[in-house]
């Protein structure tokens, strides 16, 4: 029997594209989201109580190509290189039966702007314009289990490169977040030094030039062994 659901808001968050966006929630702190809210659900007294929980749940939809790309039994996670195969139900990954997605985020409070009302939240790793289907207070006792086995994602990945600056990039950064309110240099650090490149990646060594988007920029960069430089810093053509 079909369901059907209606979203409950859409995320605001600095991931226009998918290239970039850290592979799991949390990886990277500097993101800042907001959720925004759509009518009849842009309510306060909707939120009673959820001060005192640090941590919510997001409920959502994979949207942009999942929809209507379909599903097959096996996929190959980017944490197993993208080479070997696992059950469907065995990953993360955005292309299953039905594209929903859960995600534990930090919430940092609503934030009204006339008719238009936001939970904020942070350490997201949803691509903007995602739909949101609901929101659910994360409960410590019942949601974090000690020795709960992480099967081939045991431990949380780590930093892969050491990220620097040159010149324009940093005059850059000046440009497009002169009041450091984005923690531009620090959301760009973050992403780039987890390797947001897909896992097969390894099988070019020859290339050594990438470009992502945070926000409405764009973001160029080169590796160099275990270092990676961010060049340039551009807004993207309208």
């Amino acid at each position: 029997m079909p369901l059907k659901f209606d979203p409950i808001g859409l995320c605001r968050s600095p991931y226009t594209d998918k290239f970039g966006i850290p592979r799991q929630p949390r990886l990277i702190t500097a993101a800042e989201a907001r959720i925004e809210l759509l009518p009849p659900y842009a309510r306060e007294e909707a939120f009673d109580g959820l001060e005192g929980f640090s941590h919510v749940w997001l409920v959502f939809v994979f949207h942009d190509d999942c929809l209507d790309a379909g599903w097959k039994p096996q996929v190959r996670p980017p944490r197993l290189g993208g080479r070997d195969k696992v059950g469907v139900f065995a990953s993360r990954s955005p292309y299953r039966p039905n594209p929903i997605g859960i995600s534990a985020v930090a919430q940092q409070g609503l934030e009204r702007n006339g008719k238009h009302l936001y939970l904020r939240v942070a350490g997201a790793d949803l691509l903007d314009g995602t739909p949101i289907l609901d929101i659910k207070p994360y409960v410590p006792y019942a949601d974090a289990i000690a020795d709960a086995a992480g099967g081939f994602a045991q431990k949380p990945p780590g930093s892969r490169f050491e990220v620097r600056f040159s010149e324009q990039a940093r005059h850059g950064i000046a440009e497009h977040d002169p009041d450091g309110r984005r923690r531009l240099a620090e959301l760009i650090e973050q992403v780039i030094a987890q390797d947001p490149r897909p896992g097969y990646m390894d099988r070019y060594p020859e290339r050594r030039q990438f470009s992502l988007k945070l926000y409405a920029l764009n973001i160029d960069w080169e590796i160099d062994g275990t270092f990676a430089t961010v060049t340039a810093i551009r807004a993207q053509a309208l």
